[in-house]
């Protein structure tokens, strides 16, 4: 960040210790900035205990489209990481749990082969190992870089998100800014309990495409997380400043007889 940053809500200028030290958000107006994987990692899970999985997946080219192996290798050097997802194992105030993190910067963010197979396996370790799971997510959609093969994940993840639900394990989403397309429409939205951050944009297509199409205005704060809740699509809206605290206490409510670490 620069040495002055000017939120876009309220129109404050602070420095770029200040914002992150309120887990990137306005100091004066609260507004969340955008956040990657490293920033929550910084503040999400206890200290060193997250442990990744799967680290070594990359994208290929299955319909050798020119230009996309460019693309990736400019992704990766943007976000740090080797495709728009990470995925580990990490405790919450001790209470384990397999935790995923979405990356908009890689691409925004967007779900080709390799996200599909992240999510799905750690939805499946979750059943395996009676784990609690929970997914940050942000993206702009399905990676049309790789043609079908991107749908393809949409049905694959929302089956292991299926197995979860049938193995009697908890799925808790944190839907950020933006989390649209082929992730709102497949696993993001199959969640026992799907949070959202203030003022993340939730939807499947654009509002600028909704408007193009019906021809009409939308509603001042159409498809934004309060919108979203209003409507019945989010639970609940979680500040950063209390997720802990609220991932901590669902894991409670939703913990059962001979779950890892509780007593039967």
């Amino acid at each position: 960040m620069s040495a002055k940053t000017k939120c876009p809500a309220c129109g404050a200028e602070h420095s770029g210790e200040e914002i992150k030290a309120r887990l990137f958000c306005c100091p004066s107006c609260l507004a969340h900035y955008r956040a990657e994987p490293a920033d929550r990692l910084a503040w999400l899970p206890d200290s060193g205990s997250f442990r990744e999985f799967s680290a070594n997946l990359r994208s290929l080219n299955p319909i050798d489209l020119s230009g996309y192996e460019e693309k990736l290798s400019e992704a990766e050097a943007k976000a740090r990481m080797k495709d728009a997802v990470i995925t580990g194992e990490c405790t919450i105030d001790g209470k384990p749990l397999v935790l995923g993190l979405m990356s908009f910067q890689f691409m925004g963010g967007s779900m080709g082969s390799v996200v599909g197979e992240k999510v799905s396996r750690a939805l499946l370790l979750g059943a395996e190992k009676k784990l609690p799971v929970l997914i940050y997510t942000t993206s702009g959609g399905a990676r049309m870089q790789e043609g079908i093969f991107s749908l393809m994940q949409m049905a694959k993840t929302s089956s292991a998100a299926a197995e979860l639900d049938k193995a009697r394990v908890p799925f808790f989403i944190m839907l950020c800014d933006p989390t649209t397309g082929g992730v709102s429409a497949s696993f993001a939205m199959l969640a026992d309990v799907i949070m959202a951050e203030p003022g993340a944009l939730i939807g499947f297509a654009g509002p600028r495409v909704i408007e193009g199409t019906i021809r009409q205005s939308l509603p001042p704060g159409f498809q934004r997380a309060e919108f979203q809740k209003e409507k019945g699509f989010v639970d609940m809206i979680v500040p950063r400043g209390d997720q802990r605290r609220v991932i901590s206490l669902l894991i409670d409510m939703h913990s059962w007889s001979g779950s890892p670490g509780r007593s039967a």
